[in-house]
């Protein structure tokens, strides 16, 4: 059976790379396992020297669990295997290494899709990823809703 990392930030971002694996799950019959994984920035000097590093890694822990919470709550309604996977470091090596780590075949990961000067400029995670996983990257560029969709000022569409 595949595994598919997906990675997981609490945005509306991931949650498209999110619902993109349930879509090949569930129309595409892909039998796979999804691995949700979500990586915390490691704290900064001052912050271990104020709060200290247990302190700090006990709200990492749980600030990566509440992160996790909407994808968990979507694959878990789907009822597709699945794992949560935590780490802590720069968020690009760290994926690569949770990758590597739970053997899986595939990564996915929601973009907001710049491309161009504006891409290259903001660096993103998306395009670090796709030039050092050592697996394929599927990057699932966010749906922007169309003019007709968006709501007017009294709240109707």
């Amino acid at each position: 059976m595949l595994r598919i990392m997906i990675a997981v930030d609490g945005s509306d971002l991931a949650l498209d790379a999110v619902h993109h694996a349930l879509a090949l799950v569930r129309r595409g019959g892909l039998q796979a396992t999804l691995v949700l994984g979500h990586v915390q920035e490691e704290a900064s000097l001052l912050e271990l020297a104020t709060q200290g590093a247990d302190a700090i890694a006990e709200a990492s822990v749980e600030a990566g669990q509440h992160l996790l919470q909407s994808a968990l709550a979507l694959v878990q309604a789907a009822g597709v295997p699945h794992e949560t996977e935590l780490g802590l470091g720069p968020v690009t090596a760290t994926l690569v290494d949770m990758v590597e780590r739970c053997g899986c075949d595939a990564l996915f990961i929601g973009a907001r899709g710049l491309g161009g000067l504006r891409g290259a400029f903001l660096g993103s995670v998306s395009q670090q990823l796709v030039e050092h996983s050592p697996v394929p990257v599927t990057v699932v560029k966010h749906a922007e809703p169309a003019e007709g969709d968006e709501l007017d000022d009294a709240g109707a569409a």
